[in-house]
């Protein structure tokens, strides 16, 4: 009763990511080592969703073509040291089929967060950083299947 209640109002379980069966399988194309890409498979596993390693195999290859680390400061204090930061990650993706058409349109995501710099804890700091960029990774991986199952279901 609750998971009906939960699934009709939007929510959807890990594991319950959709795209038509004469999509799969899929092929995800990245560079090596893309945190994007394991974000996506630890989404999609325990899914209908099946993944290739031969995009020949593929029905649909979901491409990252790029993803970006940025900061910016954010805000200083009188005497010039920094106090915040404003973390950028951003990701550029796009799905075509086998033959090169265009199955869903190259999009960007540009994901912000602030990030407050005080001087104790540095080390701390610099993990927390990579935390926030861990997020980050996950959230897009997110969001581009989201898009990916608006615009092929």
């Amino acid at each position: 009763m609750t998971l009906s209640i939960l699934t009709g109002c939007g929510f959807h379980l890990r594991g319950s990511i959709e795209i038509p069966p004469a999509l799969n399988p899929l092929y995800l194309q990245s560079a090596p080592g893309s945190p994007v890409r394991r974000a996506i498979e630890d989404l999609l596993s325990g899914s209908d969703v099946r993944l290739t390693e031969n995009p020949a195999e593929a029905k649909l290859i979901l491409r990252i073509l790029s993803e970006n680390r940025s900061s910016r400061v954010a805000a200083v204090d009188a005497n010039g040291k920094t106090l915040a930061f404003e973390l950028h990650y951003l990701v550029r993706f796009d799905a075509v089929a086998p033959d090169g058409a265009q199955k869903v349109p190259p999009q960007t995501l540009d994901l912000v967060r602030n990030f407050d710099n005080p001087d104790v804890e540095v080390l701390g700091k610099q993990l927390e950083e990579e935390l926030i960029y861990q997020d980050f990774a996950t959230d897009a991986a997110d969001r581009i299947l989201m898009r990916l199952r608006a615009v092929l279901i």
